[in-house]
């Protein structure tokens, strides 16, 4: 393993033969790639073996990039791909991009906003005001549980938006009472929706009592002979434990070594000249789009190990513009005066995303609240150096990206940034969908209301015709014309958040 760069080759030893993912970092620290593999052991070793000369430039090129290595184990071979997959989502790692979308798994989608809502198939998990359940590495497996649910509660399967007799005269499932046929009106459209939300909220939870009525339902089949009923009763049962178990695990987020991270706050005391570890470390971060909708996270870890239940978030409120040194004084202030306000902990450390004016605005705040003995300390990003308010004055830190106490930062700053994008992005969804709406003059909150409820988003609305919007009561012909028009122009304009 003589290509393998140092810290990586002192790690190819310790790697298990077992299934999992493993993360390959840059000499900065990020994640440039992530792979899964049935043998960790003998997969990562492959990339520094001397088949590698016969490889293509660009692979080659990537493998040279590779600074650093960390591993996760998992159990088998669908949960390394549900890892590998979700991974890829939250890190989008510069060299993986067949898996950046989720394009490569099938989930189901539950249409809630059509009046007659239905299930389908997808491999693009949206933003879209939908329901989506995955994606799961097995296709098989959302077919059975698709056909279950959609057969156990009465739910259509054609893809019309608004199933008419029309529509019920060229289907079969009503004859064979597989459809509630809500259609032609043979049941009422609230008690049809109620099967539909009883349906999404059985592949929510799952529901013992189905699968032990399912279970009742095999034996007695198999009892009478009914071996091929058996069997797909069977495989449904399945099909359920694994949709269900699949989704748990896709909630899960993967394990951090937690006597690596005890070191690296270890590490952290000894780097930043703290009197002991930091238990709990607290990491702050901005998010704005041009100076609007500006938001603040808080994130924590205890022994290294990231937290969420401690996340917070704020609607930055005294700051306008761009001013991410002030933003972050106000989080900073709000949080740690409510901690004193409460008489509860203060944390160990405190972390900013950021370098020297950042941190300054930081300290000044804390300065006010009487708290100027509590540590701070910023990341600054572009080269991931360590902003530090020592006793003597303010100076840089820099360590090894490699190490375990760098390991622990970068991963707290990496969260606070995910936590406050998340924010932000929910935020002007938020102002999208509703207020958009609220400013059209002759749209009152009736007439939003069945907007929504028939479109389901802005965006569909949007993408909608006049002819389409006037079809909903209360909206005129020039009415409509005005509600596309800004949904359009709102829409537009809703581009991705950038940090600045």
């Amino acid at each position: 393993m003589t290509g393998a760069p140092e810290p990586i080759r002192s790690k190819l030893r310790e790697l298990p033969a077992k299934p999992g993912c493993y993360l390959f970092r840059d000499e900065t620290g990020r994640i440039v790639y992530v792979g899964k593999a049935k043998d960790l052991r003998r997969r990562v070793r492959s990339y520094f073996s001397s088949r590698m000369k016969g490889e293509s430039p660009k692979r080659r090129g990537m493998v040279k990039s590779f600074a650093d290595l960390e591993w996760i184990v998992v159990r088998n071979d669908a949960e390394a791909l549900l890892t590998e997959g979700r991974l890829i989502a939250e890190h989008r790692p510069f060299y993986n991009t067949a898996l950046r979308d989720d394009k490569r798994y099938l989930a189901l989608r539950a249409w809630t906003h059509l009046d007659c809502p239905r299930f389908s198939e997808c491999r693009i998990v949206r933003d879209d005001g939908d329901e989506y359940f995955g994606p799961f590495p097995s296709s098989g497996v959302v077919h059975t549980v698709r056909d279950f649910v959609e057969r156990r509660w009465g739910l259509r399967k054609c893809d019309a938006a608004r199933p008419d007799a029309e529509t019920h005269r060229h289907c079969l499932d009503d004859r064979i009472a597989k459809c509630s046929a809500p259609c032609i009106g043979a049941i009422a459209p609230a008690d049809y929706r109620a099967r539909f939300e009883a349906a999404c909220g059985f592949l929510r939870h799952g529901d013992p009592a189905v699968l032990q009525g399912l279970g009742e339902e095999m034996a007695a089949a198999a009892a009478e002979q009914r071996f091929e009923k058996a069997g797909e009763i069977r495989d449904t049962i399945d099909a359920i434990r694994r949709m269900t178990e699949e989704r748990a695990r896709a909630k899960t987020p993967p394990a951090i070594d937690r006597e690596l991270a005890r070191k690296g706050c270890a590490q952290l005391a000894q780097a930043l000249r703290l009197p002991a570890p930091p238990r709990v470390i607290e990491g702050f971060d901005i998010s704005h789009l041009g100076g609007l909708f500006t938001v603040a996270s808080m994130v924590a870890c205890v022994d290294g190990v990231t937290t969420p239940q401690r996340y917070r978030h704020f609607l930055i409120k005294s700051v306008e513009g761009i001013d991410d040194p002030a933003s972050i004084a106000e989080a900073v202030s709000r949080r740690y005066r409510r901690l004193l306000d409460e008489k509860r902990p203060l944390p160990d450390l405190v972390m900013l995303d950021g370098g020297i004016t950042q941190l300054r605005a930081a300290r000044a705040a804390l300065e006010r609240l009487g708290l100027g003995s509590l540590p701070t300390v910023g990341l600054a990003e572009r080269f991931e150096i360590l902003v530090v308010d020592w006793p003597d004055g303010v100076g840089e830190l820099v360590l090894p990206t490699d190490s375990e106490a760098m390991k622990v930062m970068i991963r707290l700053r990496d969260e606070a940034h995910r936590f406050a994008i998340t924010f932000n992005r929910n935020k002007r969804l938020k102002r999208i969908r509703t207020s958009a709406l609220d400013e059209i003059e002759g749209v009152g909150p009736a007439t939003k209301t069945a907007l929504l409820k028939r479109f389901g988003s802005l965006k569909r609305i949007a993408d909608a015709t006049p002819a389409q919007v006037a079809a909903v009561r209360g909206v005129s012909a020039a009415l409509a014309e005005t509600i596309v028009d800004t949904a359009r122009r709102n829409v537009r304009n809703a581009v991705p958040t950038n940090r600045v």
